[in-house]
């Protein structure tokens, strides 16, 4: 610790002079204090002198330069691999106790000389200070995550080495040999696990889709693995509750088996659908664990109903119909208004073809279209002239031969290049004479085009009425462009095309509901269960006041209730990680006076990629070491790895030094001193009739 100032520090020889000058002055040529005692004369001038002196000096800008050492000791990273794959095998029990022993004894005896952080890797990335914090239960295992971890926590720390302790394996992330080239310290590696090729049968992979529709045919692969089980056969089983689905023999023709099985299943009951593939137990194999498989395959109906009504048979209703019906998400009839004894609001989408009309008003259908807010496709004969309010407006019995003049600024939904061009080469359709009325909210598609002259008079246009979609095509004669469409290309893909982007674009409803819980229908063992819940009021403006509860339901029937915690303008839940299982749950909030209920399904799927591959990868952990210049050792040398640690020349503490420089005048201390020693001055020479 030193001072320092801004100007030439022999300057404070100047302010002790000026102390000593102002002091003599003040007290040895004051004839007031002739008789006051020497003594107590000289103790004021003292008092005056050590006053001047301190307030001139800080006239220098003087700082207080301070230096802070200090050491620090080497860091020793500890890592351990806390997957399941470690405890799998005859070596369990050694893993569970003895080897977690011989582990702690080697971080208690590191710790005199170093310091010691101590983590777990595998899901996450946890630092413990206990061995009873290894538990060898997670699920999956990234290394290179750990490694990226320890760059990120420990750039700027004197890190003197990492001690990983794991089997090789890893499931996610990169291979940790090329991720680690910015490691620039030591890695020693604890080998773990057997390296020894044990018989094992190993459902190794199932690859399916997340979701299959209702009566569809939906395919699975599944992939297994035989280990030393040459000339030996196992079955493999697929089964939906009591009910087998799926059964193949399989015959192991070497030690090193793998095949891929195709399979197909159909779709047959709407919700979370519980496969469980099974393939059956030698008693000569290491580990049962593998030998099966959870799939939850989420079955939606999402066929949406499509209704063709009509006044008359047309060969437009048969193009439509066999459009429509060629796509699996559609189920389509047709009715003529003589024969319909069903309700609309069964359907998803109407499709009018020549009605309303002037012979056939059709007033109870569009009533009821209305009142259950349907979509509708308006087509219109030739003698009918449609508006989007479904009402019929003034029409003429003349009819033009109109051709598709395509809007390229559509933007409901995209329209292929081929559709395009196609479009072009479409033959006319027969329209109602005179201008179809649209609104400033209709979107039009088609233009009619006479001959060689492009009109503004919609062919075909879309727009809203409320809340309901509607599609207008003002003519007949749609049969003709699909028969175009197969003799240009022998097929029927670009009407298709035409007919189902309209039919998607009117059937897709917007939800509008006041109460949503959101979330996914498929988790992992290994993942929190989180639902988000968004609640409006009848201004369709988001709340959040009230309270929103739900309830899971397992497949015991047994019940979980929770609370949503509330966010800024929406609701949350983290309801933990849960058992394996399916789950349906019922959510509910009250708004004033309303009820509003939510019901959903989600499963959590069993994570086994720790028991896929049980064969410890020592080559892995050996060329690690070795690029990082460190040693691979084995759980039972574990005392030597301390030993091969202090040996070591390049592992050791770093002293820093911290210097501070204080501006003098900004401490509080200086100022109580010159408070003090002006009191005592003034206290003692009012004492003495100085003043």
């Amino acid at each position: 610790m030193n001072i320092v100032t801004e100007y030439p520090i022999w300057l404070s020889f100047c302010c002790i002079l000026l102390g000593l000058l102002y002091a003599v002055v003040l007290y040895f040529r004051d004839k007031k204090l002739i008789e006051t005692s020497i003594w107590l004369v000289r103790l004021m001038a003292a008092f005056r002198f050590l006053v001047i002196t301190i307030l001139s000096f800080l006239l220098l800008s003087p700082f207080l330069k301070t230096v802070n050492r200090s050491v620090e000791k080497p860091v020793i990273i500890v890592a351990q691999d806390n997957s399941e794959s470690i405890k799998v095998g005859k070596d369990s029990t050694f893993y569970l106790s003895a080897y977690k022993q011989k582990l702690q004894k080697l971080i208690e005896s590191l710790g005199d000389k170093y310091e010691i952080r101590s983590y777990t890797f595998a899901d996450g990335i946890k630092e413990f200070s206990s061995v009873a914090a290894i538990s060898f239960n997670e699920k999956q295992t990234d290394i290179s995550a750990f490694f990226d971890e320890v760059e990120t926590r420990y750039s700027n720390r004197n890190v003197g080495a990492v001690i990983m302790a794991t089997d090789g394996l890893y499931n996610t992330g990169a291979n940790p040999l090329y991720s680690t080239d910015r490691i620039k310290f030591p890695v020693y590696t604890i080998a773990l696990g057997d390296t020894t090729v044990k018989k094992d049968i190993i459902l190794a992979k199932v690859d399916h889709n997340r979701l299959a529709y209702l009566g569809n045919e939906f395919p699975m692969e599944v992939v297994v693995n035989a280990k030393q089980l040459k000339g030996k056969t196992a079955t493999l089983t697929i089964t939906k509750g009591n009910m087998n689905v799926f059964t193949q023999t399989i015959n192991f023709n070497s030690d090193g088996y793998t095949t891929t099985i195709p399979v197909l299943l159909q779709a047959k009951e709407v919700g979370m659908q519980h496969y469980k593939i099974q393939i059956s137990k030698l008693p000569e194999e290491m580990s049962f664990a593998n030998n099966d498989k959870d799939v939850f395959i989420d079955v939606l109906d999402a066929r949406q109903k499509i209704l063709i009504l009509s006044d008359a048979p047309h060969p437009d209703i048969a193009a439509l119909k066999e459009s429509i019906g060629a796509n699996l998400n559609y189920e389509v009839e047709s009715f003529t208004t003589d024969n319909l004894n069903q309700p609309l609001k069964k359907y998803n989408l109407v499709i009018l073809h020549a009605l309303p009309s002037s012979k056939n008003p059709a007033s109870k259908f569009l009533s009821e279209i209305n009142a259950a807010h349907i979509p509708v496709w308006c087509i219109s004969g030739a003698n009918a002239l449609l508006r989007s309010d479904l009402s019929i407006a003034s029409s003429s019995q003349k009819t033009n031969e109109v051709q598709p003049d395509l809007n390229a600024n559509f933007p409901l939904f995209t329209i292929s290049d081929a559709l395009q061009k196609a479009t072009k080469d479409f033959p006319a359709v027969i329209c109602p004479f005179g201008n179809s009325p649209t609104d400033n909210n209709s979107n039009v598609l088609f233009y009619q085009q006479i001959g060689m002259v492009a009109t503004k008079s919609p062919l075909m246009y879309f727009t809203a009425a409320g809340d309901t979609k509607v599609a207008v095509f003002n003519g007949e004669g749609l049969w003709r462009w699909r028969l175009q469409d197969f003799a240009a290309n022998g097929n029927h893909t670009l009407f298709d095309e035409f007919v189902s982007k309209t039919v998607q674009y009117l059937s897709v409803k917007v939800d509008k509901s006041f109460f949503r819980v959101i979330g996914k229908n498929s988790y992992l063992e290994n993942e929190r269960v989180e639902l988000q819940a968004e609640v409006y009021n009848q201004s369709y403006e988001l709340i959040n006041e009230p309270e929103v509860n739900i309830v899971f339901t397992n497949s015991s029937n047994k019940k979980f209730n929770y609370s949503f915690s509330k966010t800024s303008n929406a609701y949350i839940l983290n309801a933990g990680r849960m058992p394996v299982g399916e789950y349906t749950y019922d959510a509910q909030v009250k708004v004033g006076d309303k009820l509003y209920k939510q019901h959903g399904e989600f499963s959590v799927r069993a994570l086994q990629l720790e028991l896929t591959n049980t064969v410890a990868d020592h080559q892995l952990l050996y060329s690690l070491s070795k690029k990082h210049d460190g040693e691979m050792v084995y759980p039972n040398d574990l005392e030597q790895l301390a030993e091969k640690l202090n040996a070591r020349d390049d592992i050791k503490s770093v002293a820093f030094s911290e210097k501070k420089l204080t501006d003098v005048i900004n401490l509080k201390w200086i100022f109580f001193l010159i408070l003090a020693l002006l009191s005592f001055e003034w206290f003692m020479r009012k004492r003495n009739g100085a003043f």
